[in-house]
């Protein structure tokens, strides 16, 4: 794929790639359409550029002006710059609207074969379609609005292959946690991983994206799996996927572009999905987790390069080396995100919650990643489920993952996050404390109001016998 995207080499070794889509919003994109109009230049394929807003809207209320001027200039210079260059953009009233990584997927703009950038470092997320896809800076977000091209270094590639079978109560957040947590959040660096196996055989879309999306936290610039039929199914009749003939040749072209099965690469790393935990992060990134059956770990247990960053941790987050995580207290559950705010997502969490109440100690809300995964929710009754239970229903947006918006931490305040950054201050207080888990581990916790297994809460590995 790369090859065939490729312009030339560059004098600096650096390939001129070609992009096939470009996805903007409303945080990255202004200073670089100002450059352009700076430099007199157009827009070169806008039928190739699509928008929408996702980081500042306010998930309370859609009502404008917004009440931040920030937020409310940042839209305004998203419409106008749009309507300057003729981009497609998915608007607040257009009932399209959401964050960049679920929109894409869901229009059928995101397709196997494609070169996608996006001014989100999570933009890995369309890899999970067997696509080459990474975030890019504003610099750069001029450079393929200007060129449709982008230079870039060629990337080594790490097979990750996950095989077995995943316990109950074990999902796809959980294997992206224990990936990175394995191999470290700069092991990644250089590379772009593919992740294969029967695991990810069997994994939804949906399941694939979530992985994909935070292979960057591991220091990944793409995330890939190789598709298949699960992603065709996927694609079909959505309202950018082809149609007719035009599709048959699609699945064809689709086909060639997976990896071959005597494919060599720079590394192969095998993992046993049947030892995966659910998994909680305890520390400020998202390598610093645990399964919830184990301890933060001690010094003994961490490399001597990791003991600084260790010690940063236990002090911010106010634990104790060798103690353990479950049974800490949280004052705030977050379902959603880019990573984990689809309609599977909120359908697995409402399967489980049905007859259960969030902990009056616990303020509880639920983003929608899109106003069509918003709509799934209100027609399946699933979004009625999580009111019931004491949720608070959004709209949709990035929301808490990184407080952009008025959604955000107070002071301390401990988080049950289904998000993929728990960075030092990540969802909006300089003190506030992030802990990343799989979106049924965030509603266990808001139901019992700190950390648990959510298997013996919501008696899973019972369900599924069921």
């Amino acid at each position: 794929m790369w090859e065939s995207h490729a312009v030339r080499v560059l004098e600096s070794g650096q390939t001129q790639l070609f992009i096939d889509v470009h996805l903007v919003h409303e945080v990255t994109s202004p200073q670089a359409f100002g450059m352009l109009r700076d430099l007199g230049l157009k827009v070169r394929f806008p039928d190739r550029t699509f928008a929408t807003v996702d980081h500042i809207v306010p998930t309370h209320s859609l009502l404008e002006p917004f009440e931040d001027p920030q937020a409310a200039a940042m839209i305004a210079a998203l419409r106008n710059n749009v309507l300057e260059h003729g981009i497609k953009m998915f608007d607040l009233d257009s009932g399209q609207q959401g964050i960049v990584h679920v929109v894409g997927p869901e229009e059928g703009i995101t397709q196997p074969g494609m070169t996608i950038a996006c001014g989100d470092s999570h933009t890995a997320t369309h890899g999970a379609f067997g696509a080459i896809a990474f975030g890019i800076g504003t610099t750069q977000v001029r450079d393929a609005l200007a060129t449709q091209t982008l230079a870039l270094s060629k990337l080594k590639v790490r097979r990750i292959n996950v095989n077995g079978s995943l316990q109950p109560g074990v999902y796809a957040k959980d294997v992206i946690l224990h990936i990175i947590r394995t191999l470290g959040v700069g092991g990644g660096t250089g590379y772009a991983y593919e992740y294969g196996g029967s695991v990810f055989d069997g994994f939804t879309m949906e399941e694939r994206m979530t992985v994909c999306n935070m292979s960057i936290e591991g220091g990944a610039r793409c995330g890939y799996v190789n598709p298949d039929q699960t992603t065709f199914d996927f694609i079909e009749g959505r309202p950018y996927a082809p149609k007719g003939l035009e599709w048959e040749a699609a699945i064809t072209r689709w086909k060639n572009t997976a990896s071959d099965a005597d494919a060599v690469y720079d590394d192969v790393v095998n993992i046993d999905g049947s030892s995966i935990q659910p998994t909680v992060t305890w520390g400020i990134n998202p390598g610093q987790g645990i399964g919830i059956g184990e301890n933060i770990p001690a010094l003994a247990d961490v490399s001597d390069k990791e003991h600084g960053t260790w010690l940063e941790a236990l002090e911010y987050m106010k634990f104790e080396a060798g103690t353990r995580l479950e049974g800490t207290p949280i004052n705030v559950a977050f379902l959603g995100s880019c990573t984990n705010g689809r309609t599977s997502d909120f359908r697995k969490v409402a399967q489980y919650l049905k007859g259960h109440r969030v902990n009056p100690n616990v303020r509880a809300i639920a983003v929608p990643g899109s106003q069509m995964v918003a709509e799934e929710c209100e027609r399946e009754g699933i979004a009625q489920t999580l009111r019931d239970a004491g949720f608070e229903w959004r709209a949709a947006g990035c929301s808490m993952c990184l407080a952009m918006n008025p959604d955000r931490l107070e002071g301390d305040e401990i988080c049950a996050s289904s998000s993929n950054r728990n960075f030092k201050g990540r969802q909006g207080s300089s003190t506030g404390r992030t802990l990343l888990m799989s979106p049924l581990m965030v509603a266990a916790a808001a139901v019992m109001g700190k950390v648990v297994d959510a298997r013996e809460v919501f008696g899973v590995g019972e369900l599924a016998l069921a």
